[in-house]
């Protein structure tokens, strides 16, 4: 697959560059994470956005792959096998509530639902691409609750189009606002739903079906 072949929109409007994106760090190794009370929200969210204000950053962004202390918040992490889950399969946009997002590339709606739950995804859209030599599929993650009255399956989408709005907590699966964006080469007969987290044990299975999704944010390393 050649990434650098495909022309792709922003998905947050405009090119993510270090100018107005602040890499974020959530992994386990990140000391002034233990000083916050990351099951509070409200605390979680000003841990965030204090960062963003004090480098004058419009976005954060970070987490493929991370092996992420945050998750410990939430029961949804733990599995029926006991493996807890705290690799991130795809990279958080963490900015403003009702920012916009928009499609970066041509497709449809694959499907949609509210998972709903602390800690989940809240409001989720999933578009399939046809790349041609294969498909492609990308997940959106914590959007606005009222978004979801505007999609149908199988509704065409246009390269640029808006398709959500990065919502607010409580009602986005209570995080601090961001997008998860995901890429997925197998939905492996998910439906408006994809884990966006995996065992250290499920690792390489998962990274294999979920790309970096930064071949799509193309935000400079």
């Amino acid at each position: 697959m050649d990434w650098n072949s495909l022309a792709i929109f922003p998905v947050m409007g405009q090119a993510l560059t270090t100018e107005n994106t602040l890499p974020m760090d959530f992994s386990a190794q990140n000391q002034a994470l233990q000083n916050v009370d990351l099951a509070n929200t409200e605390v979680f969210d000003r841990f965030v956005f204090s960062q963003l204000e004090q480098e004058e950053k419009v976005f954060g962004i970070g987490g493929y792959l991370e092996n992420r202390a945050i998750y410990q918040r939430s029961e949804v992490f733990a599995t029926e096998q006991s493996d807890f889950r705290n690799i991130h399969l795809g990279i958080d946009i963490w900015c403003k509530a009702w920012t916009p997002v928009y499609a970066p590339l041509v497709g449809k709606i694959h499907s949609f639902q509210d998972n709903a739950g602390f800690g989940n995804y809240g409001a989720t859209l999933i578009l399939e691409h046809d790349l041609g030599e294969k498909k492609l599929y990308s997940l959106y993650g914590h959007l606005a609750q009222e978004d979801l009255k505007e999609y149908s399956v199988g509704k065409e989408v246009k390269k640029g189009d808006p398709i959500a709005h990065v919502g607010p907590f409580p009602e986005n699966g209570d995080w601090p606002p961001h997008l998860h964006f995901q890429l997925m080469w197998d939905m492996e007969g998910n439906w408006g739903d994809y884990p966006g987290v995996c065992s250290q044990r499920e690792k390489e299975h998962y990274a294999a079906n979920c790309p970096d999704p930064n071949l799509i944010l193309r935000f400079p390393s």
